[in-house]
């Protein structure tokens, strides 16, 4: 099964229905994050409204201390606006307490590090299978569903390795793997290619662009102007607004990029 196989149906909510008309899968509407240090009073995020539609593939770039981070933790539920609103799939999630939001981040939201974080003892499959347990589902559908998302990312052949046993790139595809075993509505990637040498970044911009052609919301933050144009839009933050708001005009395919590529061999 290749990166560009028919994504399983995400979970819906079950609070509050998205309007019909209205395909915004993340909404921030005048969003400030201040952080108290001592006295001194941090204001990382300066009224950031943005939209971003189902099915788009976002980039966000700038400097350290841009506040792209900050923004990406809000979007994961991770952190909440000081000021403004955060409305994921139409629910305002800003005023979620914190076991309201680890729900939300089991079953909406689909995360990848620069550092893979597998667990070294565990093989693939186990360590696919980690966000399922803190759902309802069974053994036998938790087994299923990581195996579906190993075969997305090109590795059935991997189940049983551990960590150790696999290179950079595929650890990566495991932590990919991961993020999608609950079917998530939105992937959220922090610099997953830093690690990686040139040839695998792309093959790892493969595997999103095909999961975003079947349908998958994915924003990710890189470092890379290179990576960002992978992406169908990029995002420039900047002293803790929104900059630059583009489109990719002449985005790259990754599977064509690669052919270009030495392998490891060469």
């Amino acid at each position: 099964m290749s990166a560009t196989q028919t994504m399983p149906a995400t979970n819906q909510s079950t609070t509050a229905p998205m309007t019909a008309a209205d395909g915004a899968v993340i909404r921030v509407e005048e969003v400030h994050k201040y952080y108290e240090l001592g006295e001194t009073r941090v204001h990382a995020l300066r009224g950031v409204s943005v939209d971003i539609q189902r099915g788009e593939f976002v980039a966000i770039m700038g400097a350290s201390g841009s506040g792209k981070s900050t923004f990406m933790n809000i979007l994961g539920c991770l952190d909440k606006p000081s000021a403004g609103r955060y409305l994921l799939e139409g629910i305002d999630v800003s005023q979620h307490d914190k076991k309201a939001l680890a729900v939300i981040r089991n079953q909406k939201i689909g995360f990848v590090f620069q550092g893979f974080n597998l667990l070294a003892r565990t093989t693939a499959l186990e360590n696919t299978e980690l966000p399922t347990l803190y759902t309802k589902i069974d053994k036998n559908e938790r087994k299923k569903r990581a195996e579906e998302a190993l075969s997305m990312v090109g590795l059935a052949d991997r189940t049983e390795h551990f960590p150790s046993q696999m290179s950079g790139g595929q650890q990566q595809r495991v932590a990919i793997a991961r993020a999608l075993v609950n079917r998530p509505s939105i992937l959220l990637a922090d610099e997953p290619t830093g690690n990686l040498d040139s040839r695998t970044s792309v093959e790892i911009m493969e595997i999103f662009q095909g999961l975003n052609n079947k349908g998958l919301t994915i924003v990710l933050v890189t470092h890379e102007h290179d990576i960002s144009q992978f992406a169908k839009r990029v995002l420039i933050f900047r002293d803790g607004k929104i900059r630059k708001d583009e489109p990719v005009l002449r985005r790259p395919r990754a599977e064509e990029v690669l052919k270009t590529l030495p392998t490891l061999e060469d």
